[in-house]
């Protein structure tokens, strides 16, 4: 009589798919019966509304996804090392294998199991699967990372390509069941109320809805990508960031799929470029959050302590209801309430609004968005924050201070994206749409500045110049 298969233990983490990657693709290969495990790790800064939402329905699709293949999603809370060595220990796993989440937080939880796996004499495998590059691949002469983004690029760049993308696999033993959570146990989704229905309007979650937006993306948007990324009225973007964020597709699948399309129409290779340098970005907010583990909550600049803040809950209550009186900056507030996510070029003119013209400090943009973002990540997220602040790494210019009106201008010409979101103005003419208060009472169409539309709630010259002075401070000390 033949003896059962060893058990091991697949840990998923920030990497909810099954292709490319490299922990199951291991475990599968040796013939053991998995276990595939996913813990909340309370340890861990908790996810904000948005962000649960969509990890209810990435694992709810992940555990479809493993049960078509013979295998249980099981699901554990707590601190995410002592359970998952106590389910080794528990089921007599002969191994557990992992991706390496590339941050400090994340290396921290790793080390730990790995030391309580030597304890119990169970073999213990960490495989890379995070990022085109490892922290320890790209550092300065210091043995730092590097803190401004062309260097960093260039140096990721020059290792070639990543490996190929490893595929699913497509069976493998599963190990006996032993007991989970539910997702309702978790609590994960909005139910009074029930907020999400924007979200599941606009986004499904998902390895195999990831791979769809890539397809669609590259068969599409594309094209025009490096100009129209910036346009809010166009599907210029590749709606990717929150699959990226919880790993329904991976950077190395990314990265080929786009140089393959770009191989194929060499018209598109400019595109695909400036496409790659934006993950590119997201790499290189990953190696800031693994030297700065509170990359979120100080300053990368310590003269930036010095800041004068100022304190005004009515003004960030505005902000955040896209009430400003701005109909770019709160287009693109509401955006976000609605759909969980906000356009790349609107989210700069957003940002640059609260810390340059309400002066309000910059973490309190970054918590706003971590709470409402579906790909609210823990580096980008308050690495941008920190970069339109000024004191981040590789920050934007002190004096460069976002002027709405031109914004809207410039990359809203005929004021299509503000109707969408702001249909209270909706009928203003184009010339007026992002600066109603200059329209007469006749041009106004039935718009009551104050009621229907706020006024603005400070004025562009007035707040540039308290902006500058302020920055001055900082400056100069």
């Amino acid at each position: 009589m033949s003896s059962p298969a060893p058990i091991a233990i697949v840990w998923f983490r920030d990497d909810l798919r099954l292709s490319d990657h490299p922990a199951l693709s291991q475990a599968a290969q040796s013939g053991a019966a998995l276990l595939c495990l996913y813990v909340q790790d309370e340890s861990a800064r908790p996810l904000g509304g948005a962000s649960r939402w969509w990890l209810a329905q990435s694992l709810r699709s992940l555990a479809a996804d493993l049960a078509s293949r013979g295998a249980t999603l099981v699901l554990r809370r707590g601190p995410a090392a002592g359970i998952v060595a106590e389910i080794a220990r528990d089921t007599g796993a002969a191994s557990v294998s992992w991706n390496d989440v590339a941050t400090a937080p994340g290396r921290a939880v790793a080390d730990e199991l790995a030391a309580r796996l030597a304890d119990l004499g169970i073999a213990a495998q960490c495989c890379q699967g995070d990022l085109l590059a490892a922290p320890s691949t790209v550092r300065g002469k210091e043995g730092r990372g590097l803190k401004v983004f062309t260097p960093f690029w260039n140096r990721v760049l020059a290792r070639g390509d990543p490996p190929l993308p490893l595929p699913a696999p497509k069976a493998f033993g599963a190990a006996p069941r032993i007991a989970s959570d539910t997702l309702a146990d978790w609590r994960l989704e909005p139910t009074r109320p029930d907020w999400a229905g924007g979200l599941r309007a606009h986004w499904q979650a998902g390895e195999a809805a990831a791979q769809r937006s890539l397809q669609q993306f590259l068969d599409g948007a594309v094209a025009g990508y490096a100009g129209d990324r910036d346009r809010p009225d166009r599907a210029g973007t590749s709606r990717l960031s929150p699959h990226l964020r919880f790993g329904e597709i991976s950077s190395r699948q990314l990265w080929h799929a786009a140089r393959f399309a770009a191989a194929e129409r060499p018209a598109i290779a400019a595109d695909v470029d400036k496409f790659l340098s934006e993950l590119g970005w997201r790499e290189f907010c990953r190696h800031l959050l693994f030297d700065n583990p509170d990359l979120a909550t100080r300053n990368l600049q310590p003269a930036f302590d010095r800041f004068p803040w100022t304190t005004d809950p009515g003004a960030l209550r505005a902000w955040q209801q896209g009430r400003t009186g701005y109909p770019l900056v709160d287009a693109g507030m509401r955006e976000l309430w609605q759909t969980g996510a906000m356009h790349n070029r609107v989210r700069m003119v957003a940002a640059s609004f609260l810390v340059k013209h309400l002066l309000l400090d910059w973490r309190c943009g970054e918590a706003w968005f971590w709470d409402t973002l579906v790909d609210a990540d823990p580096a980008s997220n308050p690495a941008n924050w920190q970069w339109v602040a000024g004191c981040g790494a590789d920050a934007a210019p002190y004096f460069r201070v976002f002027n709405p009106v031109l914004q809207g201008e410039k990359f809203d010409p005929e004021g299509d994206y503000v109707r969408r979101f702001i249909p209270e103005i909706a009928g203003l003419s184009t010339k007026l749409i992002h600066q109603p208060w200059t329209a007469t009472p006749l041009e106004l169409a039935g718009v009551t500045l104050g009621d229907s539309y706020p006024q603005p709630i400070v004025d562009h010259r007035v707040a540039r110049q308290r902006a500058l002075a302020a920055y001055a401070t900082v400056r100069n000390n």
